[in-house]
């Protein structure tokens, strides 16, 4: 984000310029869940938040670090959902967490189609994937476990992130969706098979 402006002389971020990054996230939230984010511009994003488009590059660079300002609570809510799961080392059962994350995704998935499916945004898939191996990297680093295989943790940790979100987008935009539940009992069979 674009931070000219933002601090006041008492290095705290001005008010006015928390609302209106406010009103312009909420504006490219409901944009995104309406339609693709490909058809969303900088001016329909200020046209809904009721601001000068000139505003809007005041705090945004471009629609894709708008969008992906306005996922980051997402992205990282689905992170912290994935670290509360053994995504690195699965358990004999799966686990309910695992369960919990694919309901939560479904529960947004006009949103996570948009943003991941063929119109979305790189920049989310990118930034996702790298949150998710992120974590991935923390449950491998607390298991203390030597690296298994060829592969190195860093390397594993993005292959399994990187398989996760795969598996996500392919789930939330096939026509013949499986349930939540479905879904995650075959992501869960594809990490028991990947670790």
């Amino acid at each position: 984000m674009l931070e000219s402006n933002a601090e006041t002389s008492t290095g705290r971020v001005d008010p006015r310029v928390l609302r209106t990054r406010a009103l312009l996230r909420t504006a490219a939230l409901e944009l995104a869940s309406e339609r693709d984010a490909d058809t969303i511009t900088m001016a329909d994003i200020a046209e809904r938040a009721t601001v000068n488009r000139a505003t809007v590059y005041l705090h945004y660079k471009d629609r894709d670090e708008l969008l992906l300002a306005a996922m980051e609570g997402e992205i990282s809510g689905l992170a912290r959902a994935a670290a509360s799961c053994p995504l690195a080392r699965p358990p004999d059962r799966m686990p309910p967490e695992l369960v919990e994350l694919f309901q939560h995704v479904e529960s947004n998935a006009t949103l996570y189609r948009r943003l991941l499916g063929p119109s979305g945004t790189a920049r989310f898939v990118n930034r996702l994937r790298d949150l998710l191996a992120q974590e991935v990297m923390a449950q491998l680093g607390a298991s203390g476990a030597q690296p298994s295989g060829a592969l190195p943790d860093d390397l594993r940790a993005h292959y399994l992130a990187g398989a996760f979100v795969g598996l996500i987008t392919q789930w939330l935009t096939r026509s013949d969706r499986l349930s939540y539940q479905e879904a995650a009992a075959a992501a869960w069979e594809g990490l028991r098979r990947a670790s």
